[in-house]
């Protein structure tokens, strides 16, 4: 999936500066942005790196339509510059950590580079698909880290997300780790398993809950889920559930699940399997949804809630209580020379040059930290903290690898489009190598990511110059 018409899908001041660019003359200069973020959302302690491969697709369909070029003419944007987007492409170079990838404050993580004009023109709708495609994510690898490996998490999101924003926050929840949603345009679109059951409308549509149970058992009654609360959880729903499950059973098939939608989940799923296992059903799952995260599961598991598959809709696909990831897209090299954003606050000073990623390991595989290195370097003995730089790490006996790889070259795509299934397997792969202390809820572990001593010194001059 790409987005339509993605040229126009910008920010205004990005055509101002092309145009501005070209007039100038200066459109063809070689330049590189980094796209990185500085703040870890939900408190946490990593992000799950998500939307490459929506970009990848998008850039290839880069191009002005005579809609749009009229559009911009009535927008008293030159014929000059006009005629020039009409022949334009996406023609520029891509490296990148790959998608699914478990990624830390301040790392370049993807770098484009190209003529100024499309490596500039490109940002907004880049920062559109990484940021939240990235936060979502990065949310659901949360929520399925509490829920645990053994159960089922399935995205309920659409009718509470922000507009179309439903549609890519299920594919970054599958890529987070959930198993299945209720979106079926984006099941359709991506190939994600779909399934869903009943609302409480269901129920009160019929004369009463039992022959509503029947009924649905009737139409599927290889995949019956039942929705026990609209009337009397403990008193109706469970016990009404029962019986059907009963004569589903004598016809030879098997109730499914039962649902909780409300009330107080630990409760009435300690309630519910207690009834279902003196009934003989100790098979029946029992599913629960209602403004569940991260936070409630974990207090549901801690109350030893028997609860096998959580529904989690509003608070996933808004990203609740981060609701963006801070990405950033931050011009680093042009003309050949390096380039650096000055801030007073030391933390926003960018890093100049073209980079790239060693992520070192500990002697058991595990991840110790990144290091950030100018493209051309081979080795580094150690890495320095990037805003208090006596804090160092000696690297020289650790292994590593190269974590950004070449994804666009020349404007054609080298690397294969994956399945989402295929994605958050490395995903799963990955964030196994992060050690426990980075993935608690609570006060997470800070990640080392540090700089060699090359970027440091460039970083150093470069601000001297830049302050006299």
């Amino acid at each position: 999936m790409y987005i339509d018409n993605p040229a126009t899908y910008t920010d205004y001041y990005e055509l101002t500066m092309a145009q501005g660019y070209y007039l100038a003359g200066m459109h063809k200069k070689r330049a590189s942005f980094d796209y990185f973020f500085r703040k870890i959302p939900f408190e946490g302690g990593y992000v799950v790196f998500a939307g490459l491969q929506e970009l990848i697709n998008t850039l290839q369909h880069l191009t002005f339509s005579q809609s749009e070029t009229e559009y911009l003419r009535r927008e008293k944007f030159s014929d000059e510059f006009i005629s020039y987007l009409e022949n334009f492409s996406f023609k520029g170079n891509i490296y990148s950590v790959r998608e699914g990838e478990i990624i830390f404050p301040g790392e370049p993580i993807l770098r484009v580079e190209g003529n100024l004009l499309e490596t500039q023109l490109i940002e907004t709708i880049l920062l559109n698909i990484l940021n939240f495609q990235s936060l979502i994510a990065t949310k659901a690898s949360r929520i399925k880290v509490a829920a645990g490996e053994q159960s089922v998490v399935l995205d309920f999101g659409l009718r509470r997300s922000q507009g179309l924003g439903g549609i890519h926050a299920t594919r970054a929840a599958m890529i987070g780790g959930f198993d299945g949603t209720s979106n079926v345009y984006s099941a359709r679109r991506f190939d994600i398993p779909a399934g869903g059951t009943m609302a409480h409308s269901w129920v009160q549509s019929f004369d009463d809950e039992l022959t509503a149970f029947r009924t649905y058992a009737k139409y599927y009654p290889d995949d019956t889920v039942l929705l026990v609360d609209t009337y009397d959880t403990l008193q109706s729903g469970v016990p009404n559930a029962i019986r059907v499950a009963k004569e589903l059973q004598e016809k030879g098939y098997s109730l499914k699940a039962i649902r909780l939608d409300s009330g107080d989940l630990a409760y009435f799923s300690r309630k519910a399997r207690n009834m279902l296992d003196q009934a003989g059903f100790h098979d029946v799952k029992i599913a629960a949804s209602n403004q569940l995260d991260e936070r409630v599961i974990t207090s549901l598991r801690t109350q030893d809630a028997p609860i096998d598959i959580f529904g989690v809709g509003t608070k996933l696909v808004t990203g609740h209580p981060s609701p963006a990831l801070d990405g950033v897209y931050k011009l680093s090299s042009f003309g050949g020379e390096p380039k650096l954003k000055i801030s007073e606050n030391i933390e926003k000073i960018t890093l100049p040059g073209k980079k790239k990623i060693f992520r070192y390991l500990n002697e058991d595989g595990t991840f110790y930290g990144d290091a950030i290195l100018l493209q051309d370097e081979k080795v580094i003995e150690r890495m320095h903290h990037p805003t208090f730089p006596a804090q160092k790490s000696d690297v020289r006996r650790r292994r590593h690898e190269e974590i950004m790889l070449p994804v666009i070259e020349k404007g054609n795509i080298l690397t294969p489009e994956l399945t989402i299934e295929a994605i958050s397997a490395y995903r799963k792969e990955r964030l196994d190598k992060l050690q426990r202390e980075f993935k608690r809820l609570e006060f997470p572990h800070i990640y080392k990511v540090g700089i060699s001593s090359s970027v440091m010194e460039i970083r150093d001059v470069l601000m001297k110059v830049h302050k006299t």
